[in-house]
């Protein structure tokens, strides 16, 4: 899953990014919050942790933004306001959850797992395809009943295929979802881990078409 973080202090905002890695998040991380507009149209992200004070625009107006603009976005907001009136202006302004400063990473990793969970409330818990059944949430894969030790990238790119199941994906969109910003994308880094998942789960689960993209059939 891609996580857009948007925290000025550069000390908490090194802490958060590496934190979100560890725990097999994609991250990119914004310094202010005049990027963020064009970042969340540019990239499909499925969670948004967002400070309030920002420099430029306020971590406020962007949330008034997104919500004006029908976007359903989860946000996390992080903020060291902690009055009663900060905690309901922010969530009255479309913010899903709340968490004021300091706090433990543990705290926020339950946060986000919940916030992820209702996000997907309307939809079955697991992907289910090609006897696959994948928790994007717990970031489980099960066949056959039996637990599968994937890699956060190769998780990412089977979570990718199994979400779109019947339909081709290219080569470009698979490398969206496992390439946070500035990372080094390597020529041919989608088919090894393609190769990956093919040698776990067979060569018949993921299609190749040239030119084209990879997809698992429905």
């Amino acid at each position: 899953m891609r996580v857009l973080l948007v925290e000025d202090d550069l000390q908490l905002g090194e802490s958060l990014e590496a934190a979100l890695r560890l725990e097999q998040y994609a991250v990119d991380w914004l310094h202010s919050g005049e990027p963020v507009r064009a970042a969340l149209g540019a990239t499909p992200y499925d969670l948004l942790v967002l400070d309030l004070g920002l420099p430029g625009v306020p971590g406020l107006q962007i949330l008034r933004q997104l919500r004006a603009d029908k976007h359903t976005l989860p946000v996390l907001l992080l903020t060291a306001r902690n009055t009663l009136e900060d905690k309901v202006e922010g969530l009255d302004a479309g913010a899903d959850d709340y968490l004021t400063k300091p706090f433990e990473m543990d705290e926020m990793f339950a946060r986000i797992r919940s916030l992820l969970r209702r996000h997907t409330g309307n939809r079955a818990s697991y992907l289910e395809v090609a006897g696959i059944s994948l928790d994007p949430v717990e970031r489980h894969v099960l066949v056959d009943g039996e637990s599968q030790d994937l890699t956060s990238r190769e998780f990412a790119i089977l979570e990718i295929l199994m979400r779109r199941a019947g339909r081709f994906v290219s080569r470009q969109r698979l490398e969206e979802g496992i390439y946070s910003w500035g990372e080094e994308v390597g020529s041919n880094t989608v088919e090894v881990y393609i190769s990956r998942l093919r040698k776990r789960f067979g060569s018949e689960v993921i299609e190749t078409m040239r030119g084209v993209g990879y997809r698992i059939r429905a």
